[in-house]
């Protein structure tokens, strides 16, 4: 074990292992590249030239020749060339606190050079459990900012890298807890400077598509479009249809993180909300 990477706000390396060939340099690497993600991820047996592979928020992964012996970096290539990184917008972290004070991590993008209110995104991760948004270029983000809207993501409770307990808060709150996270980070960022009230859209994939859905079933008011993109919007028919259902341990997962009870489910599906909808 070399190092342990920390993505509480933006991105951090604690080495573990400082004998391993990789622990003085890694640091220091993070340093060149200004915060930035920063992966060793192959390197000559002597450890002479390391392949660098390095992300952040305006920089679509990048990779470059380090040489230690000489302390050179040469570039090699990036996995999206036509991305001009000065255009792009800076995504932020955020800090705030949920209606039942738990404390909630997210990121928040306004496009550059605002000079005028714009509308909001709300773009809810998917998973649930265990995926979560980080400090890094996200194309869908970056695409929206270049059009004029802010873009809220927010880590609510169920998602990965808070630890298995933040991500048990999440189990059988789908359509309760998690939903009012979400609702709770699109007020605080219609508070903030630049805003526009009343022009707020939420759009998401996957469970981020179910959220689209299901928030503004609870919260009508706070949305003015809602966009699902292959969401799942009946919960009881996970149990009878696509591949999760299939094994046994799919089946007893669906049973763990949404329970058997046929009203919640139906309480906390969006085809049986649309008339709230």
């Amino acid at each position: 074990l070399l190092s342990v990477y920390f993505d509480a706000d933006y991105p951090d390396v604690q080495i573990i292992n400082a004998e391993h060939p990789y622990s003085k340099w890694l640091p220091q690497l993070f340093s060149v590249f200004n915060g930035d993600t920063v992966n060793i991820t192959s390197s000559t047996k002597d450890n002479e030239l390391m392949v660098v592979q390095v992300e952040g928020d305006k920089t679509p992964k990048q990779f470059h020749l380090f040489n230690s012996k000489e302390k050179s970096m040469d570039y090699l290539l990036n996995s999206r060339s036509w991305i001009t990184p000065k255009e792009m917008a800076e995504v932020k972290p955020i800090k705030f606190t949920a209606r039942d004070g738990l404390k909630l991590h997210g990121y928040f993008t306004l496009p550059n050079d605002v000079s005028k209110e714009v509308p909001l995104i709300v773009m809810p991760h998917g998973g649930p459990h265990g995926p979560r948004d980080y400090w890094q270029y996200d194309s869908t983000v970056q695409f929206l900012a270049s059009r004029g809207y802010a873009v809220l993501q927010v880590n609510f409770r169920g998602s990965g890298g808070y630890g298995l307990g933040f991500e048990e808060m999440g189990h059988r709150e789908w359509g309760n807890k998690i939903q009012l996270d979400i609702i709770d980070a699109t007020h605080w960022a219609q508070k903030q400077k630049h805003i526009a009230k009343n022009k707020t859209c939420i759009l998401g994939a996957s469970f981020g598509g179910y959220s689209a859905l299901m928030a503004p079933t609870i919260a009508p008011e706070s949305y003015q479009c809602a966009i699902g993109f292959v969401g799942v919007y009946d919960l009881a028919l996970l149990f009878e249809e696509g591949d999760t259902s299939t094994i046994r341990a799919g089946k007893n997962y669906l049973s763990e993180v949404l329970g058997d009870d046929k009203k919640e489910l139906a309480k906390y599906s969006p085809v049986a909300q649309v008339e709230k909808l």
